[in-house]
């Protein structure tokens, strides 16, 4: 990936941390989601604020005292996912006895595994598909040099807030859908999908104005000392993607609705759309336009996404 030689070290040192803690991060995502489906999105609320709250002091204490640099961040990250994972698992345990293991739940598995991977595949390949696009946009922004890793990296961080406010409302709909299709109730879904759309782009318009406002102070954030340079590669890449997150919204929304009345071929096709558009924004046109291949990359892989994805929902519930 063509990683600066100043920190190349330390990116070996993290990289190593968090894969090896990988079960942590797949027990944390499963209890949390079993707890949701069941319609308890309190608890794994808590836990997760207890879990941010518990990686900040482990960050401190594994960097500071113990002096163990990015790989103590990276330790910090994967324990407080597993303990916040641990605790979730004892309160589902506790209180929805119908999650209780039987023996006889282990017979006829087939069936269930084909759905769950018929499912569940389309989903993960999705996120597999963003790495990958990742990847390819920190391939070039790491030949630029450090200044442009710094700047890219801050803006990044930024960046993610929206992310993560468009993953949340997907848990939401995600659930709602599901359970509105399997009652056979499709009115209910047009009606969730809509009152989740005007949520979702209030919030990504408030993300928008105040990412753009506080840009500045958001990179101080994450470097102690930013110099010109940096602000110029952070700036570059927030005012041009910010202004996107409507699109975001739209591709977060329908391709979870989607999914959740269980046709993973359409998403499936936008994740590969959103590959090609990713990689060939990236890296067929970084020799023209340099860094700005990096902060187009991200829009235009979602417009290609929509421009499938939405008419597939309102064919579907025309079907409906």
């Amino acid at each position: 990936m063509q990683i600066p030689d100043d920190i190349s070290g330390e990116a070996y040192d993290y990289m190593f941390v968090v894969l090896l803690g990988t079960g942590a991060t797949v027990f944390y995502n499963m209890i949390s989601n079993m707890l949701r489906a069941l319609g308890d999105s309190k608890t794994p609320l808590y836990f997760l604020v207890f879990s941010s709250v518990l990686n900040i002091f482990l960050d401190i204490l594994f960097i500071v005292p113990f002096h163990m640099g990015v790989a103590g961040a990276a330790w910090a990250t994967i324990l407080s996912q597993f303990l916040s994972a641990l605790f979730s698992l004892i309160v589902r345990l506790k209180n929805f006895p119908v999650l209780h293991l039987r023996r006889e739940d282990f017979h006829d598995l087939g069936g269930m595994i084909g759905l769950h991977l018929k499912t569940g595949f389309p989903m993960g390949f999705q996120m597999s598909v963003m790495c990958i696009g990742q990847l390819a946009m920190q391939t070039v922004v790491n030949s630029l040099g450090t200044a442009a890793v710094a700047g890219y990296t801050a803006a990044s961080k930024a960046d993610q807030v929206s992310v993560l406010v468009n993953n949340a409302m997907m848990t939401a709909i995600s659930n709602y859908v599901a359970q509105n299709f399997g009652a056979g109730k499709s009115d209910r879904i047009r009606q969730g999908v809509r009152a989740c759309l005007i949520q979702t782009e209030t919030l990504n318009l408030i993300m928008c104005v105040g990412i753009l406002l506080l840009r500045h102070p958001i990179v101080q954030m994450f470097l102690s000392d930013p110099t010109k340079e940096i602000y110029h590669y952070s700036d570059m890449y927030l005012t041009v993607v910010a202004p996107f997150y409507f699109i975001l919204g739209l591709l977060a929304v329908y391709r979870t609705s989607i999914q959740s009345m269980q046709n993973g071929q359409a998403p499936f096709a936008a994740c590969m759309i959103e590959l090609v558009m990713r990689i060939a924004a990236t890296v067929g046109l970084s020799g023209m336009i340099g860094y700005t291949s990096v902060c187009i990359a991200s829009p235009l892989a979602w417009i290609g996404a929509c421009s499938l994805l939405i008419p597939v929902y309102y064919k579907m519930m025309r079907r409906a």
